[in-house]
């Protein structure tokens, strides 16, 4: 809980003058309590993008963007990426503490055992045009999960709250990867229950009925990685979605897809896609310089996708952790002198040199790598934001059970700033 500092703000405007208290977080700027301000004073505040309104009290991720820091329950990004697993970090991210050994094989199991979709469930992939995006699969199967999970959609039930938790980290990988499969023709493949979580995933993607296919470790790690590192990432557009949505008291699926829908975006969930395609249009590394002054001109629209980030202002603790694993991955496979990555390698070396990107902070954000490593595995560009609502699932229903169990919180009701005309009367169709 956040703490009352004791120190007030006061804001004066002609004869009117309101006094709000401020409270203290854990870590990050104090805050002005602003709740009163509507009810006291008539005025709102005006706060495009709600970069400076803090919408809700959370105590699951933070960040540190001039720090370059992203902690999980107060655990850094860096150590939860090489000393854990996907699974536990779920575990952390919704019950807020790292599982003892018993605790993470009781969740590994539940999750484990309830891999599979209800078979009815086939047909409504069926339901789908052959060409069908990936995307808009798993939007609509995880918002029709509440249509066939009848038993753990009211709200108000703990024990259903839980279970609709495991049912969505446990089935979201099925999904996405059947949405995979669907995509490219190729029969779907059930869950296998000796499998980790990031394995299972890959072997449904990538196997087929006619021979036998077994899932390289480095790339289940390297799977395991890109799903820590997209797990949750504080109130983001799409974390924000799912939290408005659950603050109507909508059955969870449904707020989950809400914020599938909103990921779906090129300006959040797509950043990756557009980075790896930007590479490939440069092409080869002597191409670079061209491509520098290009982003440098004011005058040219071409963009440098996969540098900075609207919330870190120094580098993107995630990208390091990528970059690790893209050097593991290519280097399995063969692939050093990609030109694909040698281009992203000369590209980073330049912009973190290059007086004109450290300036502005350009650096490369977890974007940059994902893409190369997900593309190399042999994933389509069209499958990654699928993967990385796979991942935010995670983050997603952490949120929405914490604002679930928020006894302050209310239906979401953002104000606005009218500009449209004033009152009018009506004139007739003949008159006009």
């Amino acid at each position: 809980m956040a703490k009352d500092t004791g120190v007030t703000a006061t804001l004066t405007f002609g004869d009117t003058t309101v006094t709000m208290p401020m409270s203290r977080p854990t870590l990050g700027p104090d805050v002005v309590d602003i709740r009163k301000l509507y009810a006291e004073a008539d005025i709102f505040t005006y706060d495009p993008g709600f970069t400076s309104t803090a919408s809700c009290e959370s105590a699951i991720t933070y960040i540190d963007g001039d720090k370059g820091e992203l902690l999980y329950r107060g655990y850094p990004i860096e150590q939860l990426a090489d000393k854990s697993s996907f699974v536990e970090v779920c575990y952390l991210l919704i019950y807020g503490e790292l599982p003892t050994a018993e605790q993470l094989k009781d969740f590994t199991d539940r999750v484990t055992n309830h891999t599979m979709l209800h078979e009815q469930m086939v047909n409504f992939f069926r339901g789908f045009r052959r060409d069908a995006h990936p995307m808009a699969i798993v939007c609509g199967v995880v918002g029709a999960m509440s249509a066939f999970y009848h038993d753990s959609t009211d709200i108000f039930d703990p024990w259903q709250r839980e279970v609709a938790t495991i049912r969505l980290i446990a089935k979201i990988p099925t999904i996405v990867a059947w949405a995979y499969k669907y995509h490219v023709g190729q029969p779907f493949v059930y869950p296998q229950n000796h499998m980790s979580y990031a394995e299972n995933f890959l072997h449904m993607c990538f196997s087929v009925p006619a021979q036998e296919y077994k899932v390289d470790p480095i790339l289940t790690r390297a799977m395991d990685r890109i799903f820590t590192l997209h797990a949750d990432h504080e109130q983001n557009a799409s974390t924000s979605t799912v939290r408005l949505a659950g603050s109507s008291q909508a059955n969870p699926f449904a707020c989950i897809a809400a914020g599938v829908a909103c990921l779906w975006g090129p300006a959040h969930g797509g950043a990756n896609q557009a980075c790896l395609e930007m590479l490939r249009e440069i092409g080869t590394v002597d191409r670079i310089p061209e491509y520098i002054a290009r982003a440098k001109d004011k005058s040219d629209p071409f963009r440098l996708m996969g540098f900075g980030h609207r919330v870190y202002k120094n580098f993107d603790p995630r990208a390091k952790v990528m970059k690790e694993s893209a050097d593991e991955v290519l280097g399995l496979l063969g692939i050093e002198d990609n030109p694909t990555l040698q281009v992203a390698k000369e590209l980073e070396r330049i912009a973190l040199e290059d007086p004109y990107f450290v300036e502005k902070k350009l650096y490369p954000n977890v974007d940059f790598y994902s893409g190369i490593i997900l593309d190399a595995i042999g994933f389509p560009t069209s499958m990654f934001t699928p993967i990385f609502a796979l991942a935010r699932t995670a983050g997603w229903i952490s949120q929405w059970k914490e604002m679930i169990a928020d006894p302050s919180q209310k239906i979401g009701r953002p104000r606005q700033l009218y500009t449209g005309a004033a009152h009018r009367d009506y004139v007739s169709v003949a008159e006009r």
